[in-house]
C-alpha cells in the first residue's frame, strides 16, 4: 500500500492565511471513498492504494488550490511505497507509538 504526504502551498494570494486554499484541496478528496486521508497541521497524509492513484490525487489537490484563486501553487510530496508488507496510516503511527 502506497502512502503520500502532501503539502499544498498557495502563493500569490492577498493574505497570509492559506486555509481557504487548503480546504478547497481537501474538498477535492472528500467524495472519493477510495482515498483515505489524515489532515495534519502541516499537510495531509493520503492512503489510496497505488502510486498511480496518489499522483492523480496530488494533481487534483494542486488544481483545486489554483481554481480557488491562488496564482501559484507549490506542492511538496513524499511517497512511501512499501511492497514487502501491507501498511496503512494507522499501522505506521502504531509502530512508532509502540516504541515510545
Amino acid at each position: 500500500m502506497a502512502l503520500m504526504e502532501i503539502s499544498v502551498i498557495p502563493i500569490g494570494t492577498c493574505s497570509t492565511s492559506i486555509s481557504k486554499y487548503v480546504a478547497s484541496s481537501e474538498k477535492a478528496l472528500k467524495k472519493d471513498r477510495s482515498v483515505k486521508r489524515q489532515i495534519t497541521a502541516m499537510g495531509t497524509i493520503v492512503e489510496a492504494g497505488s502510486v498511480t492513484k496518489l499522483f492523480a490525487v496530488a494533481k487534483k489537490m494542486h488544481e483545486k488550490a489554483l481554481a480557488a484563486g491562488a496564482r501559484r501553487v507549490i506542492a511538496n510530496i513524499v511517497f512511501d511505497d512499501r511492497r514487502d508488507k501491507k501498511t496503512s496510516i494507522e499501522t505506521k503511527v502504531a509502530s512508532v507509538m509502540n516504541k515510545i
